[in-house]
């Protein structure tokens, strides 16, 4: 299954190509509803679930949240639904994560099926297609680049936990942390300089999210300015909307004003309890968050422990 890493820039890396996905807070609602019944183990609730988000979504789908609803049914033992929706992904969608596909613990059930070997042929075709103009030398750079900066974030909480929010343990971490995070930020800098913001036609799924990542990590003055340049790689496809939703609530904080999707959370340092920095329009909030691909905002709060209720016009 590909989920959403909770990790300080909620990135998903959703396959080869970045399309637009306008979708409705229901839509939101009942994939949030469906990545629920799956942690829980429900796999067939969380299929039906994901069946329901399509089927309100006018059948259309984000190409993660299909992939997901595949390795429900394949899961809860229905190999049918499952390579339903891996054929939509295949051969409407062009999706062209093969290399994750044929290790997905998920899916291993769906391998002595003679349908199995046809779909993968489809997926690999489609990552040989997708990988044709590739820029491999910058790929690589890139992937290494992501690595590092996620490799420090993934164990702040684990250690946390261990240790406690202000150990020597975490600020360790945290100067490790800022050290990369500035190596980083000369070598994309140098990137967006000569190239612009490439898409993943060029650097892969991967290599294009660096580029919003090592930004998003920046100081103000280095977002402000390659900012419009993230804004015009949406138009083009070569960034993601949810992303530069992400930064533009960050880019508004800034400059004290309120978050427009929000994406930003804050810490109490006495408590150690998250909130939601202020947000413009509240009640419609959802509304944009949904047009550009993410969930629902009392879902993505009760992901960081936040009891929140969207208020009422």
């Amino acid at each position: 299954m590909k989920k959403s890493t909770l990790i300080i820039a909620f990135v998903c890396l959703a396959g080869a190509a970045f399309a637009q996905n306008t979708t409705s807070p229901l839509y939101g609602k009942l994939v949030s509803k469906a990545d629920s019944l799956y942690g829980a183990k429900n796999y067939k609730g969380a299929g039906f679930a994901f069946s329901e988000a399509f089927k309100a979504n006018g059948g259309n789908a984000i190409p993660r949240h299909r992939y997901n609803a595949a390795c429900a049914w394949a899961l809860a033992g229905y190999p049918d639904s499952a390579f339903h929706h891996l054929y939509i992904l295949a051969q409407k969608a062009s999706y062209a994560s093969y290399d994750h596909i044929i290790i997905d613990s998920d899916l291993i059930s769906l391998h002595a099926d003679k349908r199995w070997a046809p779909v993968v042929a489809i997926f690999k075709a489609n990552q040989d297609k997708a990988e044709a103009h590739y820029n491999k030398p910058l790929q690589r750079e890139l992937d290494s680049i992501y690595d590092t900066d996620q490799g420090g974030r993934q164990q702040l909480d684990p250690v946390e936990q261990k240790y406690g929010k202000d150990s020597k343990e975490i600020k360790q971490l945290w100067a490790e942390i800022n050290r990369n995070d500035s190596i980083n930020l000369i070598k994309v800098k140098q990137v967006l300089d000569k190239y612009g913001w490439l898409g993943p036609d060029v650097v892969g799924s991967k290599g294009s999210v660096t580029l919003f990542l090592v930004i998003q990590h920046a100081d103000a003055k280095d977002r402000d300015k390659y900012l419009p340049l993230m804004r015009e790689a949406v138009k083009k496809g070569n960034a993601q909307g949810s992303q530069l939703a992400l930064m533009e609530d960050r880019s508004a904080l800034e400059h004290g004003k309120k978050q427009i999707y929000g994406s930003q959370i804050g810490r109490d340092e006495k408590t150690g309890k998250y909130y939601l920095d202020p947000i413009e329009d509240e009640p419609n909030v959802d509304k944009r968050r949904a047009s550009v691909g993410l969930n629902p905002l009392e879902d993505y709060a009760q992901q960081w422990g936040i009891d929140y209720k969207l208020p009422k016009q």
